[in-house]
């Protein structure tokens, strides 16, 4: 009898011990999937079809400045080589990113912490550049009401920035919580959800850098009407592919 009430103590001291210190379990989904990581999935791929809209609503109305006879036009004011140099700080970011969630899957917090602040610096950076380029088209003369190209240049453009902007705001927020001892090992799960939306911007902007800055913009004016909207829906539907 005396064994018994051994055990029975051990095993309800074990269990409060559990409830005490363990760690609230979140059970995957019927996909296999973190309920979480499932509800993240589900908000990019909305935020893919907005996107999608807003590319599409640029490609329409890239050539319409032109015709109309008001500018200033995207090949007068698009800097290329400048805005290269930012799309290459954003991409870098994506490395740092990844950097930052293995080192934390490893058990190595210093190095988390140091990827995580290099992740969100980059994209800092990346954000600065983008003001001070937005800054320069406006001294040119290009504003939201100027054109219909700077309308939807900087409806899309801007609606990207105030993205990443959130994510450098996400980062530090995983940062301080690191270094208050929240994010351990065992919490990586946090970061991968936090890396996802990161990637998902940076690849959102090599879509809008390819379409907005590398296509000719006399290929886009000159398109036949039937031609130009296909042109469109293949572009929604790469996007939508490079995403998934």
């Amino acid at each position: 009898m005396a064994h018994v009430v051994d055990i029975a103590q051990v095993q309800t001291h074990g269990a409060g011990h559990d409830a005490g210190h363990g760690h609230a379990d979140h059970p995957p989904t019927s996909t296999g999937l973190d309920h979480r990581k499932l509800l993240m999935w589900a908000f990019l791929a909305n935020d893919c079809m907005f996107f999608g809209a807003l590319i599409a609503t640029y490609m329409i109305y890239r050539g319409r400045a032109e015709s109309v006879g008001t500018g200033p036009f995207p090949s007068e004011i698009l800097d290329i080589p400048y805005t290269s140099v930012s799309a290459f700080v954003l991409l870098m970011s994506s490395l740092t990113m990844v950097l930052a969630l293995a080192a934390l899957q490893k058990g190595d917090l210093r190095g988390s912490r140091i990827w995580i602040l290099a992740t969100a610096l980059l994209g800092t950076i990346f954000i600065g550049g983008q003001y001070f380029e937005f800054t320069e088209f406006y001294h040119e003369g290009l504003s939201l009401q100027t054109n219909m190209f700077g309308a939807t240049f900087f409806t899309l453009t801007g609606f990207h920035g105030f993205h990443v902007t959130i994510g450098v705001i996400w980062l530090l927020t995983m940062l301080f919580v690191s270094l208050r001892g929240g994010l351990k090992q065992e919490d990586s799960l946090d970061l991968e959800i936090t890396g996802l939306y990161w990637h998902f911007v940076d690849i959102v902007w090599i879509v809008i850098f390819t379409l907005v800055y590398l296509i000719p913009y006399e290929e886009v004016e000159s398109a036949e009407p039937a031609e130009h909207a296909r042109h469109v829906f293949d572009v929604g539907q790469r996007l939508v592919g490079v995403v998934f």
